[in-house]
């Protein structure tokens, strides 16, 4: 449980505990004026009675705060998954831009000598690097994305 709550039912036990003791004290009648009329009443029981009232509407605060949170936690969720997509599709297209590329380079391998067929493999090789090495970057990104909405979404929490 968190402090927050645990204060919270300790507060209001402690004003049901002392409510309970002093009952017949909240139930004494006395003159209330309320500015244009008086009226008889138990002051203890009105005081009582407002108490609640900001119980309640603290509660109800609460309540909606906790219902945003998790409107926007659904929000970001569905943002980061539009995200993955449309890295995975950049990726995928990637992966066709280096196939046809590759196919094209093949091509032209068979119609070279020997000699160019060495030059052409250790291009093969640095684009295949590159390739990797952009790739990790993107997934760093990624993470690092995923990272600060999990962060987001902890502190919102």
């Amino acid at each position: 449980m968190q402090i927050r709550t645990i204060l919270f039912l300790f507060v209001l036990s402690a004003v049901t505990v002392f409510a309970a003791l002093n009952w017949s004290a909240f139930m004494a009648p006395t003159t209330l004026s309320l500015a244009v009329t008086t009226i008889q009443a138990p002051l203890g029981l009105v005081m009582l009675g407002f108490v609640a009232a900001i119980t309640a509407l603290f509660l109800a605060f609460v309540v909606y705060l906790q219902g945003t949170v998790i409107l926007d936690a659904r929000r970001q969720s569905r943002e980061l998954e539009a995200q993955r997509a449309l890295a995975d599709k950049a990726e995928s297209s990637r992966f066709s831009e280096l196939r046809g590329l590759l196919e094209t380079e093949l091509a032209a391998l068979r119609t070279q000598s020997a000699q160019s067929h060495d030059a052409l493999l250790a291009r093969l090789d640095k684009l295949d690097r590159d390739f990797g090495a952009a790739l990790e970057r993107t997934e760093a990104a990624m993470a690092a994305y995923v990272g600060e909405l999990d962060n987001r979404l902890a502190r919102g929490g």
